[in-house]
């Protein structure tokens, strides 16, 4: 059956949920999303009907980066809970049929990793600080002109002179992958979650591990050598049987992009054309076309994401004048109408789910929350708002807490408050509210989850012809998609039983911005 999480394959047609444990839900009061919060929510996880859970970093973290700062790879963040209550998570999710994904972080530390501590100390020259990469400056400046995918230079200087490389924010050092000890080290990392009975790792930051610091340009990115990294990670995880390896990988070349999901590197790795193509036909069809054309010949599944921690909501997206995204152009504080952005979305929500393969869930999502763009600038928590001098506001507005219950914040999610403060807006959007309500976009995720577990997952689409302003194909099962984009209501097929619509249907007709799954008669 697609999506049964019982076959070893169960990954290839598998809906993930993807927990920003932070935000998810607080079960200590304290503001701050838990393991004790998730683990009282796993019931409506299973209600929603996902086969597996992602969960964002949970390690000790000094939370520069929102956990991506990660102190100890190998134990949890006390604000989270312990590492047993991380091991009976993992036992009460397979109880109802939930598997559970790790983030592991492996291009960089923390600055209050112990080997990163040990080398400050150790000094210029050490075999500490080969597992990093220090280095001379140049003159009075730094190594080279390399920047920051957060903003500013990507080195910073210590006491002694030298200088270290970081990507990302400078409390993220990068670790040095042409030293073994750094190999030897994560593969020791996978098996330590993997003896506790997690099925899969999302990697984040893939394709920048290996890099050149040679080259006159920043050369950092899919280097041929991180695939041997990956070789490695494989036969780790195949020796246990049924773990998968998942990799955060933006790359524009296809082809490049292909190279990760050969049979003995990664499971599967982040759609992310997907993910940013514009809300117009021709784009989504040719973003479909082009993922398939990459993933059939290798054999490997797609993945569908419409969003995640990094990335405006698709309500807000959707609503937007510019319906693309790209990470480099965030559009904050872009006027949206979120009426037309949240109907787009639950039509968005449909096709995704019925594309062959796997399809990703960021929490908030089934609720149709948009993203908070108001949050007062003295709480904005993210890095990027200081990195780049105050003009990017960053990712926090896809970060607010989740509404629950109730009529006012904290909605639910916790008995103090907030972390990110939640909109007062929200109190339409809680869980109880739309529970109530089987129009409700939760109510719309709830049946298309199910639907998908049935008949959809992993396979094959024939396209059927429509026009140019409907998206319309066939799945294996007779499920067939038809997705309106155009100004103008498109006709239905004149036979079929329709299982599910995003919205009205005005008689026989699609109305714009809709979106319908249709069992064709047999």
């Amino acid at each position: 059956m697609p999506g049964n999480t019982s076959t070893p394959d169960w990954w290839r047609g598998a809906a993930i949920y993807q927990v920003y444990l932070r935000s998810f839900a607080d079960g200590n009061g304290d503001g701050t999303g838990d393991l004790a919060g998730l683990r009282s929510r796993l019931p409506y996880l299973a209600d929603l009907g996902v086969n597996a859970i992602w969960l964002n970093p949970w390690y000790p973290s000094p939370m520069a980066d929102g956990g991506y700062d990660v102190a100890d790879y190998r134990s949890i963040e006390p604000v989270f809970g312990t590492l047993a209550e991380a091991e009976k998570l993992i036992e009460e999710a397979h109880d109802l049929g939930i598997r559970t994904i790790v983030d592991v972080v492996p291009n960089h530390a923390s600055d209050q990793h112990a080997w990163f501590q040990e080398a400050l100390a150790a000094g210029p020259g050490s075999e500490a600080r080969e597992r990093f990469w220090f280095r001379p400056g140049v003159g009075d400046g730094p190594p080279n002109g390399w920047q920051s995918i957060f903003g500013g230079p990507a080195w910073t200087q210590v006491p002694d002179g030298e200088w270290y490389l970081h990507l990302f924010a400078p409390e993220q050092p990068d670790f040095n992958w042409n030293n073994p000890v750094v190999r030897e080290e994560f593969l020791e990392v996978l098996r330590f979650w993997f003896d506790r009975g997690v099925d899969g790792v999302r990697i984040d930051s893939a394709a920048v591990l290996v890099k050149d610091l040679d080259s006159v340009e920043e050369s950092y990115t899919d280097h041929d050598g991180v695939h041997e990294i990956y070789r490695e990670w494989r036969r780790v995880s195949d020796s246990y049987g049924g773990r998968i390896l998942i990799g955060e990988v933006w790359l524009p070349d296809q082809e490049r992009f292909a190279n990760y999901l050969r049979p003995d590197e990664l499971h599967t790795a982040f759609n992310f054309d997907f993910l940013s193509s514009a809300w117009e036909p021709a784009a989504l069809r040719a973003s479909i076309d082009l993922t398939l054309a990459t993933h059939v010949p290798i054999g490997a599944p797609a993945t569908w994401v419409l969003s995640n921690h990094d990335v405006a909501r698709p309500v807000t997206r959707y609503g937007r004048a510019v319906t693309s995204w790209d990470n480099a152009e965030r559009r904050d504080g872009m006027p949206s109408d979120l009426e037309l952005g949240r109907r787009r979305a639950r039509a968005a929500a449909l096709l995704a789910m019925a594309l062959p393969g796997s399809v990703y869930v960021y929490q908030g999502e089934e609720l149709g929350l948009n993203e908070v763009e108001d949050i007062p600038e003295e709480l904005i928590d993210d890095p990027m708002w200081e990195r780049s001098g105050h003009t990017v506001r960053g990712r926090d507005g896809c970060r607010v807490p989740l509404p629950w219950s109730g009529t006012e914040p904290p909605f639910g999610y916790s008995t103090g408050e907030p972390w990110l403060p939640q909109p007062a807006g929200w109190r339409d959007l809680t869980v109880e509210a739309q529970e109530a309500d089987l129009g409700s976009m939760l109510c719309l995720y709830r049946s298309a989850l199910r639907l998908r577990r049935e008949l959809l997952g992993d396979g094959t689409l024939t396209w059927l012809p429509y026009g140019d302003e409907v998206i319309a194909f066939r799945r294996d099962s007779g499920l067939v998609c038809l997705v309106n984009l155009g100004a103008e209501p498109a006709a239905l097929p004149e036979s079929g039983s329709v299982l599910l619509a995003s919205g009205p249907l005005d008689g026989d007709l699609l109305p714009s911005d809709t979106a319908v799954w249709i069992m064709e008669a047999r």
